[in-house]
């Protein structure tokens, strides 16, 4: 008789699946011009780069109750995890939202090995094939060096603008999760060296580029005014 095992799902995990899960709801709205979507982007791009015990207001809107609900098989969370896994979601939507606005298409995109979506590999893209953007890299380790989670937000903001500006994606999800894990012990330098690998990984796959899938919509007609306050 053969036995199934299913996986337990990390704590990581849940948080990365999570915020992808959330955003992309939330991405596909704001493509199509739904109201309530836009109207969330709007509140939720005034997050970016604070803590979230400073706002209230996005408490309602970004949705954890996932993390409190008792699933069969998985044992619950404690206080300490909770406490890290809800900042971790709302630093990655708050970031994403702010990547999002007036964009025309998704600026979170999962990640895959010949599509690299990872910090390091979208830091990469900012700099010029086969040279090196020394005030981007120095963005990138100010942000890995980080004292704390707000200061950390803050600096990961500083690299968002930029991404923003040359319609860069980033994996949300990926980012989630190692924002979780950033914030234990040791976190930092794992996720440090995430970084550093997904950096490398994008010079890679520049020098090999992939065959972009041209029936995947990734790139539509927006009104780059309608949340630009």
């Amino acid at each position: 008789m053969t036995t199934t095992t299913t996986a337990v799902p990390t704590v990581r995990t849940r948080v990365a699946e999570l915020a992808a899960a959330q955003i992309t709801g939330w991405q596909e709205g704001y493509l199509d011009d739904r109201s309530t979507a836009v109207a969330a982007l709007a509140r939720l791009r005034r997050g970016a780069g604070r803590d979230a015990a400073d706002l209230p207001d996005l408490w309602t809107l970004i949705d954890t109750s996932p993390l409190h609900t008792r699933v069969e098989g998985v044992r619950p969370l404690r206080e300490e995890e909770l406490v890290r896994a809800e900042n971790a979601v709302h630093v990655a939507l708050t970031l994403w939202a702010l990547h999002q606005q007036s964009r025309g298409a998704r600026m979170h995109r999962p990640h895959s090995p010949r599509r690299p979506a990872g910090l390091g590999a979208a830091a990469r893209r900012l700099m010029p094939p086969g040279g090196i953007d020394e005030p981007v890299r120095k963005r990138l380790v100010r942000a890995g060096t980080a004292a704390d989670l707000t200061t950390l937000s803050q600096r990961l903001r500083e690299l968002v603008v930029l991404l923003r500006r040359e319609d860069i994606p980033l994996d949300y999800g990926l980012l989630a999760g190692q924002l979780y894990a950033w914030q234990w012990p040791g976190g930092d330098g794992a996720v440090r060296r995430e970084w550093g690998r997904s950096f490398h990984a994008w010079q890679e796959a520049d020098a090999n580029p992939p065959r972009e899938n041209t029936d995947d919509d990734t790139s539509r007609p927006t009104d780059r005014d309608k949340d630009a306050s």
